[in-house]
């Protein structure tokens, strides 16, 4: 995600149902991080190239084994409540089995996804996503990936608060929570990387 600009820690608490009511701006999106509003910018053309590539990989691959539901950018979970924890990654995953059938079609989701990604914008702050991966653990969330597109690698945390970081010639699988899949790290930042050498062969 973006930077984002935080509501002053003297104000009350926002709950998920003022949001759920405010007006929506134009290229901004909202999460509630222990009770504190936070707007959320719109990210890059390099960012959305990487997060592109992981939801085109990993929808393919969940919908080939029928697994469950890959979410986009903008699917907001409630994760925990009083101070209320709303968050909203660049991509997820829900298993089948964790989905009841009589889910509501509306409004935000209660629970943490089995699989969280988080992709690295510059302005975002360390603590800011340290709490990011915590949360989603702490709600039930199976594993988060975090990538970084500047280092080109991929740290990778799990419920049982194990944590790694894969470079760009390493494999990154699904673990439990995707049993089957994997990907060359490298293969995740092709894109942004053809085209940041495209555009340096131009300034030539």
């Amino acid at each position: 995600m973006s930077v984002r600009e935080r509501a002053s820690s003297h104000e009350r608490h926002v709950t998920a149902e003022e949001v759920w009511n405010m007006p929506e701006v134009p290229g901004m999106q909202l999460e509630i991080n222990d009770g504190v509003l936070i707007q959320v910018p719109g990210a890059s053309f390099g960012h959305h190239l990487v997060v592109m590539a992981i939801l085109r990989l990993l929808d393919a691959f969940v919908l080939e084994h029928d697994l469950g539901y890959i979410m986009p950018d903008g699917f907001a979970y409630l994760l925990s409540r009083e101070p209320d924890v709303l968050r909203i990654p660049d991509v997820s995953f829900m298993a089948t089995e964790r989905v009841p059938g009589d889910a509501r079609l509306e409004g935000y989701w209660h629970g943490a996804p089995d699989l969280a990604i988080e992709v690295v914008s510059p302005g975002d702050d360390a603590n800011e996503l340290h709490d990011k991966v915590r949360q989603y653990l702490e709600a039930g969330a199976r594993m988060v990936w975090v990538f970084w597109p500047k280092r080109s690698s991929v740290s990778v945390h799990t419920e049982a608060g194990l944590s790694r970081e894969l470079i760009h010639d390493a494999i990154l699988d699904g673990g439990d929570v995707l049993p089957g899949f994997s990907v060359l790290v490298a293969e995740i930042f092709a894109q942004r990387h053809a085209f940041e050498a495209a555009g340096a062969r131009k300034d030539e």
